[in-house]
């Protein structure tokens, strides 16, 4: 009889071959999905006005990307408008793929007219709602779609299976070109010209001239319990949303699974996304989903419009010109700061969170408002022949035109980019103070990113400040997820703040909210590398300079560095 012979195993290879079969087994049931976006003028007619908009494929919302964990998209851009383009794909992680984030200027030069781009990226460990949109100019206006992420095969969501799944996009209208409005704004220096309307799905609701054939419809079945996918497209607006008769059960925000708390009302700051659970419990009847503004800032004009859709039970109820008028929910006053704060204390995340630990990097960066002196000759739109302006620690952003900030860190190429954005205020005050000194209201304008090593665990105070007009700013930050410890109003004071922070369950978000004349505490680790755009999501507000980039470099070996730039990578 034989005997059986046995290969022996080096120990040293071991951990690489169980590392082999994880990846290939993680990614058996993973797809690559191809899509083709042609941006292109498309003729629309809204608040009835026949305009052309920019839009992806002729549509208004843009195609709807639905993947599961783990899955690749390889989307191929066509630029057939007059306008440069670049498409951000917000809140996907992009590890190690930098090059398919998307901001112009930042990770890429733009896409120019009659020019492509494919955009190629894994999404990894992520599910819940994201979205895309254009990040080039004020193009996202019209040029947004969901991303809709799904568990993997023989995964579920960790609450009951919804019957329908519904994305709620809400956006905003001009009832002109949208280019026209930020072009007209930069080239006098004073603030933009509020917005028209706003927009569910696409269409502003029958509270509108000329859109009530086009309102928003959802059907539903009395008993059913239903996902709705809400997203803040909107460019400069945050809103509070409701729904009438109807509790939301809040599941999930920014693709990060929460602990289910049950509201009446929610407030998303543009770049932000809830998942809520809806139980259709009331009469068979007709009910408005309604959105309008949370606007912060004193003084300072908004849209103060109200958008509508319409949650239609299966119930006969509204056959053409005998329809039951919908029920209307109610909302907070556009000012509640209480409501929006309510909101936002209520997110935790679904289990006991790993806090990273201990803090490498101790950041407090001032985030606010200000004004630049008119050049001499000139004569300028913003108070007092200024032009406004906004900043990070006192640093308004300024985007390069020759270079993108990645491509110049990859190339090494000098001049573009300095390394020495400030990790603190470079003059300390009374941030929201309610007469800041004029002195401080003038930030300087450069191209600077603060750099991050690998693997370093970061910790950052976002404060806001009472120059010119405090406010709620929405700040987003390219390629990372962090947890938010804590908020509050005032200044922030670490000997009595910290012990405020939430270590057991905080939210991981993608944007926070930053509360007006008040702060946020996020903490995060810098595995990621490549260059990555942070800003407030409120699009006037990057426009006047509210942003900053963090320069993450390699780590150790190919799987902590940034890959190679791709081939068709558009030209500066």
């Amino acid at each position: 009889m034989e005997s059986c012979s046995h290969i022996a195993v080096p120990s040293w290879l071991l951990p690489l071959l169980l590392g082999l079969f994880s990846l290939l087994f993680r990614h058996i049931d993973a797809e690559v999905q191809y899509h083709d976006f042609v941006v292109q003028a498309t003729p629309v007619k809204r608040l009835c006005k026949a305009h052309n908009i920019i839009t992806v494929n002729g549509q208004f919302p843009g195609p709807t990307i639905e993947v599961k964990n783990g899955d690749t998209l390889v989307i191929n851009v066509v630029n057939r408008a007059r306008y440069n383009v670049t498409l951000h794909w917000h809140g996907v992680r992009q590890m190690r793929t930098a090059w398919a984030d998307g901001p112009e200027f930042v990770t890429q030069c733009p896409i120019r007219p009659g020019g492509s781009y494919t955009y190629r990226f894994t999404i990894e460990g992520q599910e819940g709602t994201l979205w895309w949109h254009a990040h080039s100019s004020w193009l996202r206006a019209t040029v947004y779609g969901a991303l809709i992420i799904l568990p993997k095969e023989n995964s579920s969501y960790p609450f009951t299976k919804p019957k329908r799944e519904v994305p709620v996009i809400l956006g905003e209208w001009w009832d002109r070109n949208p280019i026209d409005v930020v072009r007209e704004a930069t080239r006098t220096g004073a603030a933009p010209n509020i917005s028209d309307a706003f927009t569910i799905n696409g269409q502003p609701g029958d509270l509108y001239n000329c859109s009530n054939k086009d309102t928003t419809m959802i059907p539903v079945k009395a008993g059913e319990t239903n996902l709705l996918r809400f997203i803040n497209a909107a460019l400069n607006t945050e809103l509070f949303v409701a729904i009438a008769n109807h509790k939301m059960t809040v599941v999930s925000a920014d693709a990060s699974y929460t602990k289910p708390f049950t509201t009446s009302v929610l407030m998303l700051g543009p770049g932000q996304t809830t998942d809520v659970l809806v139980t259709m419990d009331q009469p068979a009847s007709r009910y408005y989903i309604a959105a309008r503004a949370y606007a912060s800032a004193q003084g300072v004009a908004f849209d103060n419009t109200t958008t509508t859709a319409i949650l239609e039970y299966d119930c006969g109820c509204s056959e053409p010109g005998q329809g039951v008028p919908p029920v209307f929910p109610a909302l907070p006053a556009y000012n509640d700061t209480g409501a929006a704060s309510a909101f936002s204390a209520g997110l935790r995340s679904l289990s006991t969170v790993d806090i990273p630990g201990p803090v490498d990097e101790n950041l407090f960066f001032t985030v606010g408002l200000g004004l630049f002196g008119c050049p001499p000759g000139k004569t300028c739109g913003g108070p007092n022949n200024t032009r406004m302006a906004a900043s990070i620690n006192n640093v308004s952003f300024v985007l390069p035109d020759s270079y993108s900030i990645l491509q110049a860190h990859y190339q090494r190429v000098p001049g573009v980019f300095t390394t020495d954005f400030p990790a603190v205020p470079p003059v300390q005050f009374d941030y929201t103070a309610q007469n800041v000194s004029r002195s401080l209201w003038q930030p300087v304008a450069a191209t600077k990113v603060y750099k991050l090593k690998y693997g370093s665990v970061v910790q950052l105070v976002l404060q806001g400040t009472n120059i010119f007009a405090a406010e709620n700013h929405p700040i987003h930050i390219h390629g990372y997820d962090f947890y938010i410890l804590a908020e509050g109003f005032g200044n922030f004071n670490a000997a009595k703040d910290n012990a405020k922070f939430n270590l057991v369950d905080p939210p991981m978000r993608n944007t926070v909210g930053v509360p007006v004349n008040g702060w946020a505490v996020i903490r995060f680790v810098a595995d990621n590398p490549g260059v990555w755009l942070m800003h407030c999501h409120l699009d006037v507000h990057i426009t006047w300079g509210l942003a900053m980039a963090f320069l993450v470099d390699d780590g150790v070996g190919e799987l902590q560095s940034l890959e190679a730039p791709p081939v068709d990578l558009p030209a500066c």
